[in-house]
C-alpha cells in the first residue's frame, strides 16, 4: 500500500522552524536553485564529483517517486528548498533501500540532516523496508556523524575510498532516546528564544494610548525591559513617548520578539514585516481567530503557516502574553499590569482569563515567578513545550499548570515524568467531560486520570489549590513521610487539623496534636514548636495559632512567628493557619486548615512517587508480533490468536445453537462443563440466570440448555469448568487524543456501578501493572480476606503488561475486554475476551519529531 507522507512544520537545532513534504515533479526549479547555491565542497562531498548542474534526465528522476520503492523528501524555508533527502529500494520487494540527503551550506548544522533522516525511515518502514545502506567519502565527517549519532547499530566498510554503511532502521531504544534528546533540545531552544529576546516589535499599540497594543506596550515600558521596544504605526513618529516606525524593519534595532495585537486579518501582513526584521517569534494578542469563528480559525491557521515558513514560532492567538523576570530581562509582554516578584516558579495557563487570576493571586501571596506564558488558542507554542524549557532552565524549580486541553497528551505524560523526578508539576486541568461513576466516566476523565497517576503530576481542583500547592513547594522541602505533627492553641482548630489529616491519607503522629492552650505565652508555644520540628516521630508541621484576643495581634503572635523557621533549619515543611498576622517568610499560610492540610498531603503523595522506583518495561516471553499481524489481517472477530500471540490464553469456548450442540461441545470438552448465555453482555451475568455452572452431566446440560434458551435464545456457550477464584475485569479504552488506556478492577455490578477501576496509560511499566492490581478500592479481596488465601497478583501483573504491550503496538485495536478474570493462589484463568478492531490510525507522540 503506497502512503503519501503529508507536510509537516519541524524544529530546527537552532530553535527555528522549516517544512517537510514529499518532493514533487513541481519541485524541479527549486532543486535546480538549491544546487546552484551549493558550494563545491558540497557538490563534491554529495555527488562524489564536481557535478556543476544537474542534467534533465537526472534532475526528471530526482523529482519523480512512487512514495513506495522511492521516496524523497523536501525541506524549505521561507518557501524556498535548501535541503532534499530520499531513499530508493535495492530492488523488487527488496527489504533494503539506499539512503541519502544534501543540505544547502547555509542551513547545515541546525539538524536538517537528522530530521530528514527521521522521516524517510519511517516512511520505508511503513513500507516494509527494515534497513538503509549509504555510501558517504570518508572526507564527509558531518555525514558520517549523523548515521553514528543516530541511536542505530551502522556497520561500516571501506573500500575504493568510500565508506559504506548499512544499519537496521526499526526504532530502538537507543534510537528513541536519540531522538526525544534532540526533540528537548530544540523546543526548549526555541522557548528560550521567545522569552529572552534582544529586543521587542509592537504591532497594533495605538497612539491614543487605548487598547490592547497600547497596554503591552506601557507593561514593557514600565516593567524595565532591558532590550530595545519599538512600536510599529502606519503614521504615527510616537507612541507611549517611544519611537514609532512605519515597520519593524525601518526601526534597524536588533528585535526577535513581535507581539501582535492587530484585528485578525491584518495579523498574516506582519508576519512578512516581522521575518524582514529578524524576528523569531510572535506573541498573538488579538483575538476573533479559532475561539471566533470557522472562518477565524481558517485565519489561525494561515497565520501559523506563514510564521513557519518564515521561521517563527507562534504564542497564542487570544492570549495573555509572554512574561520573564529575569533580572536582565525583565519582559513583561501581558495585559497583566503588574508581575508577582521575581522568583523560582514558571506559570502556563492556556486561559487569558486564569491567567490573569493566577498572577495576581501569585503576587497578593509573594509567590516568586521566573517566567510566564499563556498559550490563548494553543495554535503553535503549548505546554509540552514549557516543559521541555522548565526542565533545564536554572532559574525554575516549580512549574504550575493550567490546562483547558491537551494537544499531545502521550507527549506530556512522557515529558512530565521525566521532569517531575527534578521539579515538581502541579496542574490544574479542565477535562472535555464531568468525571462520574460507572459508565458516566468517560474516557477524556479516565485518561487523564491515568495520565497524571503515571507521571508524578500534582493535580489539583481549583486556582486557589493550584496556589496552595505552589506556595508550599516553593518554600519547603518535601516531608520525609506521612506522620504529622500538629500543634496549636486551640483545641478545636487542632481538631480539625488531625480530621482533615486523616481525610487527605497523612497520619497525626504518635503524642498529638499537641495543644498547648489558648493562655500559653510565647516561650511555651515556641518550645513546643521546636520540640515538634526535633521529634522523630514527626516529619512535617501543621501549626495552628488563634490570638488571645480575636482580632488583635500581641507579642505573643509576634514571638510565634519568629520561632516558626526552626521546623525549616531541621528540613520538615512547615505550613500554619494564623488567624491573624503575617508569618516570616518561607512559611506558607493559608486561611483555613483544610487547605494547609491538602496542600501538605499533595507533596507528600509527590514525594513518595519519587521515592518509589521508576519502573521499566520488561521484556515479555512468548510475543509473536508476526503472529498477532497475521491474526489481524485473518480474523479481526476472532480474538483468540491475537490474544494468543501476546501469551494471552483464553479458555475454549464452543459456540452452539442447539441442545444437540451443546451436548457435542461438552463431550468434546469433558465434562463438567458452564453454560452460557452468548450476549457478550450476559455471558458473566450469573445474577441474571445468564450462566449455569458445574453441570455433570448430559441429562443435566439439557435440562440447563432448555431453560437458559426459554429466556435467552438458543446461542450459548459451553465451556470447561475451572477452579474458582476472584472475579477481575481488564479492559482498554482507545481515547481519541490520549491512545489506549488499561483499566482494572474486580468484577460484580456493585464494582460497575462504582466505578471501582484503575487506569493508566500505555505503555505500562512493572511499576504500573502492579499498581493497577493494588488501586482499586476492593484490592484487599486479593490479597485475602477474612481467612481467603491471597490470590496470584503477579500473574495478574503480567496479563497487564501483555495487555498494554498489545495495545501499545497494535493502532488498529480499538477496545478490549477480558471478562471475568478468575484469579487464584494458583495463577489466573481468563474465561471471555471480547476485541474491536478499527483502521490504522497515528497516534500522538509516535513517529518523526514534527509540530
Amino acid at each position: 500500500m503506497t502512503t503519501v507522507n503529508q507536510p509537516v512544520d519541524v524544529l530546527l537545532s537552532d530553535g527555528s522552524t522549516v517544512q517537510l513534504r514529499p518532493i514533487d515533479p513541481a519541485d524541479a526549479p527549486g532543486i535546480v536553485a538549491m544546487h546552484s547555491r551549493f558550494s563545491e565542497r558540497t557538490r563534491y562531498l554529495r555527488y562524489f564529483s564536481p557535478y556543476p548542474r544537474i542534467p534533465e534526465r537526472d534532475l526528471i528522476r530526482f523529482v519523480t517517486v512512487d512514495h513506495h520503492d522511492r521516496e524523497a523528501f523536501v525541506v524549505l524555508a521561507a518557501d524556498q528548498i535548501v535541503a532534499v533527502g530520499r531513499y530508493e529500494r535495492l530492488g523488487p520487494q527488496a527489504p533494503e533501500a539506499e539512503v541519502a540527503f544534501v543540505v544547502e551550506d547555509a542551513y547545515q548544522g541546525r539538524g536538517i540532516g537528522s530530521v530528514l533522516m527521521e522521516h524517510l525511515a519511517d516512511a520505508a518502514r511503513r513500507n516494509d523496508i527494515m534497513s538503509f545502506v549509504a555510501e558517504v567519502l570518508p572526507a564527509n565527517g558531518t555525514m558520517l556523524r549523523v548515521f553514528a549519532d543516530f541511536g542505530y547499530q551502522v556497520q561500516r566498510e571501506y573500500a575504493d575510498g568510500v565508506v559504506h554503511l548499512s544499519f537496521p532502521i526499526a526504532p530502538t531504544e537507543a534510537s528513541l532516546e536519540v531522538q526525544r534528546g534532540r526533540e528537548h533540545r530544540t523546543e526548549a531552544r526555541s522557548i528560550a528564544r521567545l522569552l529572552a529576546p534582544r529586543g521587542i516589535v509592537v504591532y497594533g499599540a495605538s497612539a491614543t494610548g487605548q487598547g490592547v497594543g497600547a497596554a503591552v506596550l506601557g507593561h514593557l515600558r514600565d516593567g524595565g525591559f532591558t532590550g530595545a521596544v519599538v512600536p510599529v504605526h502606519p503614521s504615527a513618529s510616537t507612541v507611549a513617548g517611544l519611537p514609532a516606525y512605519p515597520s519593524a524593519v525601518e526601526a534597524g534595532a536588533p528585535v526577535d520578539l513581535a507581539v501582535v495585537a492587530v484585528p485578525p486579518e491584518a495579523a498574516t501582513a506582519v508576519v512578512a514585516d516581522a521575518a524582514a526584521a529578524g524576528v523569531h517569534g510572535l506573541v498573538v494578542i488579538s483575538a476573533g481567530f479559532a475561539e471566533a469563528s470557522a472562518e477565524g480559525a481558517a485565519t489561525q491557521r494561515a497565520l501559523v503557516r506563514a510564521a513557519h515558513a518564515a521561521g517563527m514560532r507562534v504564542v497564542g492567538p487570544n492570549c495573555l502574553g509572554v512574561a520573564n523576570t529575569n533580572p536582565t530581562v525583565r519582559l513583561n509582554a501581558t495585559l497583566a499590569p503588574a508581575l508577582p516578584p521575581a522568583g523560582r516558579v514558571g506559570i502556563f495557563s492556556q486561559s487569558g482569563a486564569f491567567g490573569v487570576a493566577l498572577l495576581a493571586e501569585a503576587d497578593r501571596r509573594g509567590l516568586g515567578l521566573s517566567s510566564f506564558v499563556s498559550a490563548g488558542n494553543r495554535a503553535d507554542v503549548s505546554g509540552n513545550d514549557l516543559l521541555q524549557y522548565w526542565q533545564d532552565d536554572p532559574g525554575t524549580d516549580v512549574i504550575m499548570l493550567y490546562l483547558e486541553t491537551f494537544g499531545n497528551p502521550r507527549k506530556f505524560a512522557r515529558l512530565a515524568r521525566r521532569i517531575g523526578r527534578a521539579k515538581p508539576v502541579v496542574a490544574l486541568a479542565s477535562p472535555a467531560r464531568p468525571p462520574g461513576v460507572g459508565d458516566a466516566a468517560g474516557p477524556d476523565e479516565v485518561a487523564v486520570a491515568a495520565l497524571f497517576a503515571q507521571s508524578g503530576v500534582i493535580r489539583v481542583d481549583t486556582v486557589p489549590e493550584l496556589l496552595d500547592v505552589g506556595v508550599l513547594l516553593a518554600n519547603q522541602p518535601l516531608p520525609a513521610g506521612g506522620r504529622v505533627g500538629v500543634v496549636g492553641n486551640s483545641s478545636a482548630l487542632t481538631g480539625l487539623a488531625a480530621t482533615a489529616c486523616a481525610g487527605h491519607g497523612l497520619s497525626v503522629a504518635d503524642g498529638y496534636p499537641r495543644d498547648v492552650g489558648p493562655s500559653a505565652g510565647a516561650a511555651e508555644f515556641a518550645a513546643a514548636l521546636a520540640e515538634t520540628a526535633a521529634d522523630e516521630r514527626v516529619d512535617a508541621l501543621v501549626v495552628v495559632f488563634a490570638p488571645p484576643l480575636p482580632g488583635q495581634l500581641t507579642e505573643v503572635d509576634a514571638d510565634v512567628t519568629a520561632a516558626l523557621p526552626a521546623a525549616l533549619a531541621l528540613g520538615k515543611p512547615t505550613v500554619a493557619t494564623f488567624l491573624v498576622g503575617r508569618l516570616p517568610p518561607g512559611v506558607p499560610a493559608y486561611g483555613g486548615v483544610e487547605e494547609a492540610v491538602r496542600a501538605l498531603a499533595r507533596a507528600h503523595r509527590y514525594a513518595e512517587w519519587l521515592r518509589r522506583p521508576p519502573g521499566v518495561a520488561p521484556e515479555l516471553p512468548d510475543l509473536d508480533r508476526a503472529a498477532a499481524q497475521a491474526a489481524l489481517r485473518a480474523d479481526a472477530t476472532d480474538p483468540g490468536a491475537l490474544l494468543a500471540a501476546y501469551g494471552i490464553d483464553v479458555v475454549a469456548s464452543v459456540s452452539v445453537d442447539s441442545v444437540d450442540a451443546a451436548v457435542d461441545a461438552a463431550a468434546r470438552l469433558g465434562f463438567p462443563v458452564a453454560l452460557k448465555a452468548a450476549a457478550p453482555g450476559l455471558r458473566h451475568r450469573l445474577d441474571l440466570g445468564a450462566v449455569r455452572l458445574d453441570l455433570p452431566d448430559e441429562p443435566t446440560l439439557r435440562r440447563a440448555y432448555a431453560d437458559l434458551a426459554a429466556t435467552f435464545g438458543a446461542d450459548a456457550l459451553v465451556q470447561p469448568m475451572v477452579p474458582p477464584g476472584v472475579a477481575c475485569v481488564v479492559e482498554v479504552v482507545e481515547d481519541p487524543a490520549f491512545g489506549p488506556v488499561v483499566g482494572f478492577g474486580l468484577g460484580g455490578v456493585a464494582t460497575e456501578l462504582l466505578g471501582d477501576r484503575a487506569w493508566r496509560a500505555v505503555p505500562l511499566t512493572d511499576r504500573d501493572a502492579a499498581e493497577l492490581v493494588d488501586e482499586p478500592r476492593a484490592a484487599p479481596l486479593l490479597r485475602g480476606h477474612r481467612g481467603a488465601a491471597p490470590v496470584d497478583r503477579a500473574a495478574l501483573a503480567d496479563l497487564l503488561l501483555r495487555v498494554g504491550q498489545l495495545a501499545d503496538e497494535q493502532p488498529r485495536v480499538r477496545s478490549l475486554t477480558l471478562n471475568p478474570v478468575l484469579a487464584r493462589p494458583d495463577g489466573i484463568s481468563i474465561l471471555h475476551a471480547q476485541v474491536g478492531v478499527g483502521g490504522v490510525v497515528a497516534r500522538p507522540d509516535t513517529g518523526p519529531r514534527r509540530l
